[in-house]
C-alpha cells in the first residue's frame, strides 16, 4: 500500500491527510472497495495523525497506563472506491472538554477529488492495568492539547 502523509495546522485545527492505494485484496465481488475496509482506512488516518503529531500514537497512549477504544462510529458511503484508485484520508481532530478523543474523516479519490465517504469517530480513555473507564481528562492529553495550542 503506498502511503504519502500532509500535515495541516491552522486556527487550532489539526488536520492530516494520507494516501493509500486501493488494493485488489480489499474489493468485493463487485470490484469496488469493501464497506469494512473504510473503517480501516479510517484507523490508518488516526494512526498516522497520531505519528504525525507526536503523544496520540498507541504506543505512547499505553505507555502513559491508557487505552483508548473507540465507542461509537459513524460512515456514510458516497461513491465507490475501486482497486487501483488512490484514496485520500483526511483525518480532522474535533476538540472536546470531555474525557475522549473526536475525529472527523473525509475519504477523497485523489483522481477528481469526488468525496468517497465521511465519517466520525470517539474513543475514550480506559485504565490499561484495569480496563476501567477514565471520566477525567488524563494530564498527558492535557498536555498535548496545550502543546498544539487547543483550548
Amino acid at each position: 500500500m503506498t502511503r504519502n502523509s500532509r500535515l495541516i495546522v491552522s486556527d487550532s485545527t489539526l488536520t492530516h491527510r494520507i494516501k493509500i492505494k486501493v488494493r485488489f485484496s480489499e474489493v468485493d465481488s463487485m470490484r469496488v472497495v469493501w464497506h469494512g475496509v473504510y473503517v480501516q482506512y479510517f484507523e490508518d488516518g488516526r494512526e498516522a495523525f497520531g505519528r504525525e503529531f507526536g503523544g496520540l500514537n498507541y504506543d505512547t497512549i499505553e505507555s502513559d497506563g491508557y487505552y483508548i477504544p473507540i465507542v461509537k462510529l459513524e460512515l456514510d458511503y458516497k461513491i465507490p472506491l475501486k482497486c487501483g484508485d488512490t484514496a485520500i484520508v483526511e483525518t480532522k481532530f474535533i476538540n472536546s472538554r470531555a474525557a475522549k478523543i473526536l475525529f472527523e474523516y473525509v475519504i477523497y479519490r485523489e483522481s477528481d477529488m469526488a468525496v468517497a465517504a465521511t465519517g466520525r469517530s470517539m474513543q475514550v480513555f480506559t485504565h490499561a492495568d484495569t480496563g476501567e473507564l477514565e471520566l477525567n481528562t488524563p494530564q498527558f492529553f492535557t498536555d498535548w492539547k496545550k502543546r498544539w495550542n487547543i483550548k
